[in-house]
């Protein structure tokens, strides 16, 4: 177990030891993920959506207070564009409350009435979102901090168009509140590199899809630790019908979907045989069959090496962002020893 090494603002604000928030994966962000996640410094957040059986959420959240042993943890609010998909979203947040939970992400559409009632029941919101403009909105509105990210993010950037550094550089000059930044990020000298820029914490997603604790079957795990720099391919962006951008994992269902676009297909109704979660979950994450699914990845898939617990790879993020701290420091010392 990594001791603190940095200490910003996204520390202090959720009071973990590492200024690591993990990413919300469909699907995969269950209590065991986001448990090895907060017992390894970092924060991590359950999603509601990934549990549409009665009750499942509820169970989910007793489980994860039992594997996180009391400390806290945090949960993540969608809110889709579709008014119907919202309908359980201020349920799942007065369940969260009642169990204890103070740390929340939404993301999507701007928060609204979600941050007044998280910070009626005693919370901190942190808002997820794409562009400058709407993190300044969300900030306005009330947050408690922003994620930003970058267009290298897996899953659903959405009309993001710059790189991560780049639009984190930009952020850091622009935010008064704390800001975390992602999209790419899996090494600590990358870490590094976003608190140089001005940036508290950062998010990490693709980087943890093959650890031990992640419930999907080997054979996706072994397939993200093959991946190479090239990996992950990016469907849908610019088709706002279709909800942007959505970087995955580069397989026969990514491809076949890019050939339906390049065919002139744009409509939902084109795609659905093919992009329905219940493919990723049930073909990819249950079964193993990788070609199956549009699965969320980014290119920080890269530098995995191996399916190791998320403790062993938070400690290896931390060891990396200290090297390079080091190399920064004797860079330092030269140029004031040559003045």
């Amino acid at each position: 177990m990594h001791p603190p090494v940095f200490r910003t603002r996204i520390t202090e604000l959720f009071g973990i030891r590492h200024p690591i928030l993990a990413g919300g994966l469909m699907w995969l962000s269950d209590a065991a993920y986001v448990a090895g996640v907060v017992r390894a410094g970092g924060m991590g957040f359950l999603t509601p959506r990934s549990f549409p059986e009665p009750g499942a959420f509820a169970r989910e959240l007793e489980r994860c207070a039992e594997l996180t042993g009391g400390m806290p943890f945090g949960v993540n609010l969608n809110v889709s564009k579709v008014p119907s998909h919202n309908a359980r979203v201020l349920e799942w947040l007065d369940q969260s409350l009642r169990a204890g939970v103070r740390h929340f992400e939404t993301a999507g559409q701007a928060p609204g009435e979600l941050i007044d009632r998280i910070h009626a029941g005693g919370g901190v919101v942190i808002h997820k979102c794409p562009l400058l403009r709407h993190a300044i909105s969300a900030e306005r509105a009330g947050v408690d901090a922003i994620a930003l990210v970058g267009m290298e993010a897996g899953g659903h950037p959405g009309p993001a168009r710059l790189p991560t550094m780049v639009a984190g550089t930009l952020a850091a000059r622009r935010l008064r509140v704390p800001l975390a930044i992602g999209g790419g990020i899996g090494t600590g000298e990358q870490v590094l590199a976003a608190l140089t820029v001005g940036a508290d914490a950062v998010v990490i997603g693709s980087r943890l899809l093959a650890s031990e604790e992640i419930w999907a079957h080997r054979a996706y795990k072994d397939r993200i630790v093959a991946a190479d720099e090239e990996a992950s391919v990016v469907a849908f962006a610019g088709n706002v019908p279709m909800g942007g951008a959505w970087r995955v994992l580069d397989n026969a269902t990514s491809r076949e979907v890019r050939r339906r676009e390049a065919a002139g297909a744009g409509t939902h109704a084109a795609f659905a045989d093919i992009i329905a979660g219940s493919e990723a979950r049930d073909g990819a994450y249950r079964a193993g069959d990788v070609e199956r699914g549009m699965l969320s990845c980014g290119p920080a898939a890269v530098f995995t090496e191996a399916v190791e617990p998320i403790a062993a790879i938070i400690d290896t993020i931390m060891n990396e962002a200290v090297a390079a701290r080091r190399r920064m420091d004797r860079l330092a010392l030269a140029e004031t020893m040559s003045a």
